[in-house]
């Protein structure tokens, strides 16, 4: 409904209400001249309303508003009623009370409305202030408080949430950028190298001057790098696609007592080159898991072989597995060296490197931890490191089939 047609429905309304008290308490006769007269005192009151409002910019503050629309109504009522006492029932006698007693009330009304448009009126600005320091770029601030539980206070929480948002975003957001120029340094520093020696080893092939031997050496040499580099950009684009939410492979109901074994059995030749003895301990009654074999089977070579590559000879990798509610669980651990406590949060980074050494050996890409927390968080588990009093525990979860 427009403004306009509220304004008369109000003003109709109480002049008929009016009209049918003045017919019940003084007769029929009254009725027509006292709907008049209330017409005739409420439509400068609503008039005078509407021109306020249109005009607030002109008043300035909240206090003067709020003081312009009390004196307004008070003013204008004060008048019509003052005019209705004169001309209809209250004798004359008591018109100058009724008169005083309007005035009286309109005072306190007005110093009421001074009392509560202060308080409304501190309460925004706060929230001004808030904002504009929120602008400014200030994140750490004190929770807004304001004197009421209105909107305005509705207003100060979303305030709060807003700065909350903003700084957890700004984070997230300098997190991202750290974490992307970190990769383009790390992967600069690993391509680095390999294409140097390439280039050393083409420019010796160049050179004419190695006999057969020499350049069987320098052809197995180039084949190396270029089988490294070629894991490396491998395994930075599949992390990325990952990452990005590019997947293309389907879930089915899999067997991870058959899939842990499996897996176990191809890498024990591995550790045997190595001295490192495997061991599966998986229940023949696991509970099935809802994921993709290949994926799954990739998290576990690159969990094995990680935990192979850092356990001394005569040392061991167990693979265990179990239900856990509504979930299964897959551990890897070794007697290995273990990783210090303060860097226990970063080794699923991609190319973190312990006290400024690789943690990956030459061999690697450096990038299998974060491949393994990609693959389980896009199959909606997770991947931690657990405590262990020695060597390195890494557990992940995996949905358990319906």
């Amino acid at each position: 409904m427009s403004p306009k047609l509220s304004t008369l429905g109000v003003l109709a309304a109480g002049a008929a209400a009016a009209a049918i008290v003045a017919a019940i308490d003084y007769g029929p006769s009254h009725a027509a001249a006292t709907a008049g007269l209330f017409a005739a005192g409420g439509a400068p009151v609503l008039l005078g309303s509407h021109l306020l409002a249109r005009r607030r910019a002109r008043l300035g503050s909240l206090s003067h508003q709020f003081t312009a629309g009390l004196a307004l109504v008070f003013g204008l009522a004060l008048v019509g009623v003052g005019a209705v006492s004169l001309m209809m029932f209250v004798p004359e006698q008591d018109a100058g009370l009724l008169v005083v007693l309007l005035l009286f009330a309109g005072v306190l009304g007005l110093y009421s409305s001074a009392l509560i448009a202060r308080g409304v009126r501190c309460d925004i600005l706060a929230v001004r202030d808030r904002l504009v320091a929120v602008g400014g770029g200030d994140r750490e601030l004190p929770q807004l408080r304001t004197g009421g539980s209105d909107e305005i206070a509705q207003l100060a929480e979303a305030a709060d949430r807003m700065t909350l948002q903003l700084a957890e975003r700004e984070g997230q957001r300098d997190a991202a950028e750290r974490a992307r120029r970190d990769l383009v340094a790390a992967v600069s520093h690993d391509l680095r190298t390999p294409l140097t020696s390439l280039q050393l080893l083409a420019q010796g092939l160049d050179d004419g001057v190695l006999d057969d031997g020499d350049r069987r050496v320098h052809l197995e040499a180039i084949s190396v790098h270029v089988r490294s580099t070629s894991t490396l950009v491998e395994d930075l684009f599949e992390l990325t696609r990952l990452e990005a939410g590019d997947i293309q492979w389907s879930m089915r109901r899999v067997k991870l007592s058959e899939l842990v074994t499996e897996t176990v059995d191809a890498m024990r030749s591995h550790g045997t080159a190595k001295g490192v003895a495997i061991e599966a301990r998986v229940p023949g009654d696991l509970a099935p898991a809802e994921a993709n074999p290949e994926k799954v089977q990739r998290v576990l070579f690159n969990l094995i072989q990680n935990a192979i590559r850092h356990t001394p000879a005569d040392g061991s990798v167990t693979v265990a597995a179990g239900s856990n509610g509504d979930s299964v669980e897959i551990e890897v651990a070794d007697t290995g060296e273990g990783i210090p406590s303060d860097e226990r949060e970063r080794v699923f980074e991609p190319f973190f490197r312990r006290g400024g050494e690789p943690l990956r050996p030459k061999d690697g890409s450096g990038l299998g931890l974060s491949i393994c927390r990609a693959i389980v968080e896009v199959h909606g588990g997770r991947i931690w490191l657990a405590d262990s009093t020695r060597g390195t525990s890494v557990r992940f979860t995996l949905p358990r089939a319906a």
